[in-house]
């Protein structure tokens, strides 16, 4: 399964949503560091809910997720699982926000860092 990782600012987290089959959802959009930044939606499912419990709305972190795909009455949607959010900015002394090692049952790998956003070349000022 392939990994994704984002780099940016939190700019809202939603209460932890449970339902009555037991199964527990949180969302929250990070604000990319992009040359023109986007309002990115990411959720996290039952124990990762937890994930978000150290983190504040405007804190800068980097995301670790899986894109996931479904299909239901011929429509078809796209959710993007946060699996690890590290706080990169801030206080000295500030935690990740991770699951114990192995909690899902595999090592969840440090990823190299992403290279700088490229900035954008004369003509370029559309944001699409």
């Amino acid at each position: 399964m392939n990994w994704f990782e984002l780099t940016g600012t939190i700019y809202r987290i939603f209460e932890t949503q449970t339902f009555p089959s037991g199964f527990s959802k949180r969302e929250f959009i990070l604000l990319t560091d992009d040359a023109y930044p986007q309002k990115i939606r990411f959720e996290c499912l039952k124990e990762r809910c937890a994930l978000l419990d150290g983190v504040r709305e405007g804190d800068h972190v980097s995301v670790s997720f899986r894109i996931r795909g479904s299909e239901y009455n011929d429509r078809f949607f796209v959710n993007l699982q946060a699996q690890e959010v590290v706080l990169t900015g801030g206080e000295a002394g500030a935690t990740n926000a991770r699951l114990p090692e192995g909690r899902d049952g595999r090592d969840l790998e440090k990823k190299g860092d992403a290279p700088p956003p490229r900035p954008p070349e004369e003509g370029e000022d559309m944001p699409f």
